[in-house]
């Protein structure tokens, strides 16, 4: 067999890095989805319309995937169309068609920005990737990235999970990929690759080859357009490279970029030996108890209490039904007296711990937490009204309720 290449973590040959530009945007232009916000990126004339369509779609897809945000993207450019349209919304509006879409901060920010442009940028978007950043809450380093280059041509690379997967293979780069010396170098790696006469495009090409080609586990490779430019891929082709790597491009022994010497290359994993992430940290274990009370609404129809949430912090500003925060292993009479005493305290009237009728529990997974809603009942005969010093609440009916802000975990309740 031919003798397997040298390790080179960077693209230093000019003929390389165009060959790969053609490739990839060949490929793009033939086979990439058709997603409303690259058709309204490629249609509409006005910068600043451009611009917050880009924005906004980048927002969406942070943490989400691209299936789940179609129908939320349309919902939001159908009735904010303008980013001034989004700045004299209420943040209840906002969160209430942001509501099962998760990460609730980022609907808020997008808002916040939005009327940061109106009211002190004149209406008009930032339109370098380094003004975004600076200007803009809530946007960083690659959102400020995609939308220059997408949206006002600025060739200014992009890196993303995807991007990450993609580079890392390409150039066998298998430190940990969220540690800052490889970010960096993946940062200088996109920003040589991408394209100025269609950095936009290029851009996108990188991102859609990770999403659907590209993928972490079971890649295509045999479909992907930039094999032949590919590290790992040659690396499965011919075994493991020389345990010395090239001096052009490491420190001999030091190399930041290189896998360390207790991971070893594992040939049964091919290309997905990259990228090498840090273990991830166990989520939080927390558990809840939360309270459905019901009255008889005026005409016959039930109707539940919900309170709002503060306006910082976790599922902030969204409407939930009352709830408060358990120790872990209370049993559960303890946990029933807990509750009875926090209703007791919000409504100034007195609830019987042994009214309250279990239902059940549900689990949520957040991001970074694990938890546990304990779910308990209680029908009320009369009006109730929270105290307004605690928290914002409301009566309302289930199709109410279901058109609130209100979070997927409350919805499981």
């Amino acid at each position: 067999a031919p003798a397997p290449p040298p390790v080179r973590h960077l693209f230093s040959d000019p003929a390389e890095v165009e060959a790969l530009r053609e490739n990839l945007l060949a490929w793009y232009d033939r086979c990439k989805r058709d997603l409303p916000w690259r058709a309204l990126a490629a249609t509409e004339p006005d910068a600043d319309r451009r611009g917050y369509a880009v924005w906004v779609s980048e927002i969406m897809l942070q943490q989400t995937q691209v299936a789940t945000v179609i129908d939320y993207y349309n919902r939001w450019m159908q009735k904010w169309p303008t980013l001034q349209a989004l700045a004299q919304a209420s943040l209840e509006e906002v969160n209430e068609l942001w509501a099962g879409l998760g990460y609730y901060s980022r609907g808020k920010r997008l808002q916040e920005a939005a009327r940061k442009v109106v009211s002190e940028l004149a209406g008009r978007m930032p339109r370098t990737a380094e003004d975004l950043q600076k200007l803009l809450p809530g946007v960083g380093r690659y959102t400020a990235g995609a939308i220059a280059s997408i949206s006002y041509g600025q060739a200014t690379g992009v890196v993303d999970g995807n991007v990450i997967r993609v580079l890392c293979r390409l150039r066998c780069i298998g430190a940990d990929s969220s540690s800052p010396a490889v970010i960096d170098h993946l940062w200088d790696m996109a920003n040589v690759l991408v394209d100025s006469s269609r950095p936009g495009d290029f851009n996108q090409a990188l991102m859609e080859l990770g999403a659907t080609v590209c993928v972490p586990k079971a890649p295509l490779c045999g479909e992907c357009p930039v094999k032949q430019h590919c590290q790992a891929w040659r690396r499965k082709l011919f075994g493991k490279p020389p345990t010395v790597p090239d001096v052009e491009d490491c420190g001999v022994g030091d190399c930041p970029l290189c896998p360390p010497a207790t991971e070893p290359w594992d040939s049964s994993l091919g290309v997905t030996n990259f990228p090498r992430k840090a273990a991830k940290k166990p989520p939080r274990v927390m558990r809840t108890a939360t309270c459905v009370l019901q009255r008889r609404g005026c005409h016959g129809a039930p109707e539940y209490l919900i309170v709002q949430r503060p306006s910082s912090g976790l599922l902030a500003g969204l409407w939930e039904f009352p709830s408060l925060p358990l120790a872990q292993d209370l049993q559960e009479e303890k946990e029933r007296e807990e509750l009875a005493d926090h209703l007791q305290a919000c409504m100034g009237q007195p609830v019987a711990a042994k009214g309250l009728q279990f239902i059940g529990e549900v689990i949520h997974i957040f991001s970074h937490i694990h938890q546990t809603y304990v779910v308990y009942s209680l029908h009320l005969d009369g009006d109730v009204t929270l105290d307004p010093a605690l928290s914002p609440s409301r009566w309302v009916t289930e199709d109410e309720f279901h058109a609130s802000a209100v979070s997927t975990a409350m919805k499981k309740v």
